[in-house]
C-alpha cells in the first residue's frame, strides 16, 4: 500500500513538472489529459491542447496560435466526436496509433503505425508522429486540414499517391464538425481552385496559365504572405510562406463560405482582413450560365457570347440569367466550322475538358478542335498547352485585364464568310457597276493626292527631323534595315513551336530562334487578329533602325509577309528585367553592383534617346518587361511601339489618345495626355524604385497603410528611415550609394514636370559619389492602387465581342 501511494505520489509530481515546462512531444504509453496541460512548439508559436469552442462547453483536441491573445484554432482532430466534460486523454500506443479517448471509451484515432513513435507539435504547426528521428513522418495533421491554412500547408493533390488535400468549414462558431462548405483544387485541365457548398460549386477562381489564376495579379509576394502554385506530372497544389517570423497570418473559409486572408496585428490586437477572394458578383459560378459571360460594372452584368442568343428571353429580361444561352446556328458534324476568338476571359469550367498533348502549337490545338465532332471551344496556355472542351461552356468572365484566349467553334455562317460576300457583289446591277467605277475614280483621285502629300512629307522630314504625326501612314520609308523572308524565320523558331515561346508583347507573342549562320534572335510577331499594332509596327522599325547605343536592343531585322508582321532583335539570354526582380528566387541573385549598373545603363540608354541621338525619342513605356538583359546583364531599353519622335526644337507635346502602362505613366500624361521628356524621367523613377524594393509599384500592399510603392517610398523617406524599404537581401550593402539611389528615384517621379531632373542631371547624380542632391518634393500618383497587370493600353474600348480590347484612357 505504501509502494502504491509512493508510485501516484512520484507519477503526480512528474505530470506537476512536465506541466510546469513547455513541452513538444508525447512518447508511447504516455497519457496527455485535460488538465491545463499542453504541447508547446519549440519556438513557442503554436500549442496544442484541450479546448472548447466558444458558447460550447464540449471538449476537442486542437492546435491555436501561442503568441496571440484570442484563441484561433487552426486544426481539430475529434471535430466529428467532441467530449462531453475533462475527461479526455490523448494517448501514442507503442505500435504508433494516435488516441484520444473518454472515460476508456476510444473516440478518435489517426489509424497509423510506426516503431519507436514519437508525437511532436513543429514551429510550423504541424502535428506528426515519427520514429523518433524527427523526419519520417507516418502521420501529419497537415494532412487532415481542418477549415484553415496556415504557411507551409498544402492545399491540393499529390499526383502520385492521390492524396487530396482540401479545407473544409466549420459548422459554427462553436461547431467544428464539418461544415457545408469545402475549398479545394481542381486539377483537371486548367487548374482551378473552387469552393463548393455540398455539392454545388459556388465559386471558381480563375484557371492558372503558368503565371496567375485567371485576371488576378501574376502571384508573387507582398509584405504578408508569399504565395505559390505548384502545377507538375507529380504534384498539384497552393500554398503560401510569410514573409518573415514576425508575421502571423492565415487563410480561412468561414462558415459561411467567404474564403478571406487575415494577419494578426498586434498593435490593434485583432485579426485584419486582408483579401477577400470573392471579389464581385461575377465571381459567383455560373452567374451567366452557359454559354453566358459576366462582365462587373456593365448593366446588365450578363450577355451571351457573339453567336449566341438567351433560352428563355423572358427570364433573361428580368435579369435572371441562369438559363444561359444556346447557338443562333446550330453546329453538328456536317457543319462547316471556324472559330472565334474571345480575349481577356476566364475560360469555362473544365469539368467537361481535356488536355491534349499532342498538339503542340495554337495551329494544331485547333486542327484537333475541328477535328472532333464533340469539341466546341479550345485555349492554350504556357502551364498546360493544348485544352479542348465539350458540352456546354459554363462560368466564363471577361476581366478587364490578364485573362486567356477562348476560341469558341462556330458555323462559318456565323463567322462572316469572304466568299459569300463575293458572291453578293458579282450579282450587282448595272447602277451598281456605275456607281463602282465612280467610287474608282474618286478612290484614285484621292491616292495622288496622298502620294503627294507623303512626298512633301518626306522632303521636309529629311530636312529637320519633325515630330511624326500619331495617325499618319508611315509609308516607304528609307530604312537601312535588311528584309528577313517569312520562310526564314519560321524555320528559325521551328514554326513557331510552343516550345520557342519566350514571352507575350503588347501586340503579339515573342518567339526564340536560331538563324542559319548560328546567330540567335528573338521575334516579335504581331497579333494577326489584332486591329492595332500597324502603326506601332513601323513606328518602331523607322525608330529603332536610325538608333544606335549599346543600351538599346539592336533591331536584326523585319518581315512582312502577306497579313505577317515580325520584328526580329538581338537575342537577350536573360530575358526581362520584371522576370529577376519580381521574382523572389531570382532576386536575390541580383545583388547591389548589378542593380546598379542596370540603373544607371537605363539611365544612359534614355539620355541617348532624349539628347545625343539625331532624333528625340520619348519612349512612353518604360517598364521593367521592357528591358531586356543580355548574357553579362546589361541593361537594353526595348519595345518602340508607342515612342514619338521629335524635332530638334520640340520638347513636349499633348495628345488625345494616351498610351502606356499603368503604375509607370506620369500624371501630367494619363490625365491630360500632356508628356515630353519628363514623362519618360517619371517612369524611370518607378524602375529605380522597384529595381531597389523588388517590389512592383501596380498592385502594392502594405498592412500598414493605403499607399502604393511610390507613396511608402516618400513616407520612409520624409520619416528618416528609408533603409527599411530596400529589398532585406541588400539592405546592408553599399547603403550610401542606395540612399542615393533612393533619392534620384523619388526626384524622378515628382509630381511636376518641371522639379523633376532631365536625364542627362540623373546620369551626373548616379556617377558622383559626392554631389549633394535636392530633397524630393510629393511624388505624383502616390495614394493611387494600380491593377497588377503588364499590358500597354491603347485606343479600344472593352467589350465582349471576340476582338481583343484593352482601356483607353481619355485626357480631360
Amino acid at each position: 500500500m505504501k509502494y502504491d501511494t509512493l508510485f501516484h505520489t512520484v507519477s503526480f509530481l512528474i505530470l506537476l513538472f512536465k506541466s510546469s515546462i513547455a513541452v513538444d512531444s508525447i512518447a508511447p504509453n504516455e497519457t496527455f489529459l485535460d488538465n491545463n496541460t499542453t504541447l508547446v512548439s519549440p519556438n513557442g508559436n503554436f500549442e496544442l491542447g484541450f479546448f472548447s469552442p466558444q458558447n460550447s462547453i464540449n471538449r476537442y483536441v486542437g492546435i491555436w496560435f501561442k503568441k496571440v491573445p484570442i484563441q484561433t484554432v487552426v486544426w481539430v482532430a475529434n471535430k466529428n466526436r467532441p467530449i462531453a466534460d475533462s475527461s479526455g486523454s490523448l494517448s501514442v500506443t507503442s505500435s504508433g496509433n494516435i488516441l484520444i479517448s473518454s472515460n476508456q471509451s476510444s473516440l478518435w484515432s489517426a489509424n497509423s503505425t510506426s516503431s519507436n513513435p514519437v508525437l511532436r507539435l513543429l514551429d510550423n504547426g504541424n502535428l506528426v508522429l515519427d520514429d523518433g528521428s524527427g523526419r519520417n513522418y507516418s502521420w501529419q495533421s497537415f494532412d487532415d486540414p481542418s477549415n484553415t491554412l496556415i504557411p507551409g500547408m498544402r492545399l491540393g493533390w499529390d499526383l502520385r499517391s492521390g492524396e487530396e488535400r482540401y479545407l473544409t468549414s466549420w459548422k459554427s462558431a462553436g461547431d467544428p464538425s464539418p461544415g457545408e462548405y469545402t475549398y479545394r483544387t481542381n486539377p483537371k485541365g486548367l487548374p482551378s481552385l473552387v469552393l463548393r457548398r455540398g455539392s454545388n460549386i459556388t465559386y471558381r477562381s480563375g484557371p492558372w496559365d503558368g503565371v496567375r489564376f485567371g485576371g488576378s495579379p501574376a502571384l508573387h509576394g507582398n509584405t504578408v504572405f508569399n504565395p505559390y502554385f505548384v502545377f507538375n506530372a507529380t504534384d498539384v497544389y497552393y500554398s503560401f510562406e510569410n514573409t518573415d517570423d514576425s508575421v502571423v497570418s492565415r487563410f480561412v473559409v468561414t462558415e459561411s463560405g467567404i474564403l478571406t486572408y487575415f494577419r494578426w496585428s498586434e498593435t490593434g490586437n485583432q485579426w485584419i482582413d486582408i483579401a477577400n477572394l470573392q471579389a464581385d458578383t461575377c465571381d459567383n459560378y455560373a452567374e451567366c450560365g452557359s454559354f453566358g459571360v459576366c462582365e462587373f460594372g456593365r448593366e446588365p452584368i450578363c450577355a451571351c457570347l457573339t453567336g449566341f442568343a438567351p433560352r428563355l428571353a423572358e427570364d433573361w429580361a428580368r435579369f435572371d440569367w441562369r438559363g444561359g444561352c444556346s447557338r443562333i446556328a446550330p453546329l453538328n458534324c456536317s457543319t462547316a466550322a471556324g472559330f472565334r476568338r474571345f480575349s481577356r476571359v476566364k475560360v469555362p469550367d473544365t469539368s467537361t475538358s481535356f488536355v491534349d498533348k499532342n498538339a503542340r502549337n495554337e495551329e494544331e490545338c485547333e486542327a484537333a478542335c475541328l477535328r472532333n465532332c464533340t469539341c466546341v471551344a479550345y485555349a492554350r496556355t504556357d502551364a498546360t498547352g493544348c485544352v479542348v472542351w465539350s458540352g456546354e461552356l459554363i462560368d466564363i468572365r471577361l476581366y478587364d485585364e490578364g485573362g486567356q484566349e477562348l476560341f469558341v467553334k462556330m458555323p462559318l455562317s456565323q463567322l462572316g464568310s469572304r466568299k459569300s460576300k463575293r458572291a453578293a457583289a458579282v450579282i450587282a446591277s448595272v447602277t451598281v457597276v456605275a456607281f463602282l467605277v465612280l467610287l474608282a475614280l474618286i478612290i484614285w483621285l484621292l491616292i495622288r493626292k496622298r502620294l503627294a502629300k507623303k512626298k512633301a512629307a518626306m522632303a521636309e522630314q529629311q530636312h529637320d527631323y519633325p515630330k511624326q504625326d500619331e495617325n499618319a501612314s508611315m509609308g516607304d520609308e528609307d530604312v537601312a534595315l535588311p528584309l528577313i523572308d517569312f520562310l526564314t524565320i519560321s524555320t528559325a523558331t521551328n514554326e513557331f513551336s510552343f516550345a520557342n515561346k519566350i514571352g507575350e508583347g503588347g501586340f503579339g507573342p515573342v518567339y526564340k530562334g536560331v538563324l542559319p549562320n548560328g546567330k540567335e534572335i528573338a521575334v516579335k510577331r504581331l497579333s494577326r487578329d489584332s486591329g492595332q499594332g500597324l502603326h506601332e509596327f513601323k513606328n518602331e522599325v523607322i525608330l529603332i533602325a536610325k538608333l544606335q547605343h549599346r543600351n538599346l536592343v539592336r533591331l536584326v531585322g523585319c518581315c512582312i509577309h502577306r497579313e505577317e508582321r515580325m520584328l526580329v532583335y538581338e537575342y537577350m539570354p536573360n530575358k526581362s528585367l520584371d522576370l529577376f526582380i519580381f521574382d523572389q528566387t531570382k532576386l536575390t541573385s541580383l545583388e547591389w553592383n548589378i542593380r546598379y549598373d542596370i540603373i544607371v545603363g537605363i539611365a544612359r540608354g534614355l539620355l541617348y534617346l532624349h539628347r545625343d541621338s539625331r532624333l528625340r525619342i520619348i519612349h512612353r513605356d518604360l517598364k521593367a518587361s521592357n528591358i531586356l538583359l543580355d548574357s553579362e546583364m546589361n541593361p537594353k531599353i526595348s519595345d518602340f511601339g508607342l515612342a514619338r519622335m521629335f524635332g530638334a526644337d520640340q520638347y513636349q507635346e499633348t495628345t488625345k489618345r494616351v498610351m502606356g502602362t499603368y503604375g509607370y505613366m506620369a500624371p501630367e500624361y494619363a490625365v491630360d495626355g500632356f508628356f515630353s521628356v519628363k514623362s519618360d524621367v517619371f517612369s524611370f523613377g518607378v524602375l529605380v524604385l522597384e529595381i531597389i524594393s523588388g517590389s512592383k509599384n501596380r498592385g502594392f500592399y502594405h498592412p500598414d497603410h493605403d499607399l502604393n510603392l511610390l507613396g511608402h517610398a516618400w513616407k520612409l523617406w520624409t520619416e528618416g528611415n528609408p533603409r527599411e524599404f530596400v529589398d532585406a537581401s541588400i539592405r546592408n550593402r553599399e547603403s550610401a550609394a542606395v540612399l542615393r539611389c533612393i533619392q534620384v528615384g523619388l526626384l524622378c517621379v515628382q509630381q511636376r514636370p518641371e522639379d523633376r531632373p532631365t536625364m542627362s542631371n540623373v546620369v551626373v547624380m548616379l556617377d558622383s559619389e559626392h554631389s549633394v542632391l535636392d530633397q524630393p518634393k510629393q511624388p505624383g500618383f502616390y495614394t493611387q492602387r494600380m491593377f497588377d497587370t503588364d499590358s500597354s493600353s491603347t485606343g479600344n474600348i472593352p467589350n465582349t465581342s471576340s476582338e481583343i480590347t484593352v482601356t483607353l484612357l481619355h485626357g480631360r
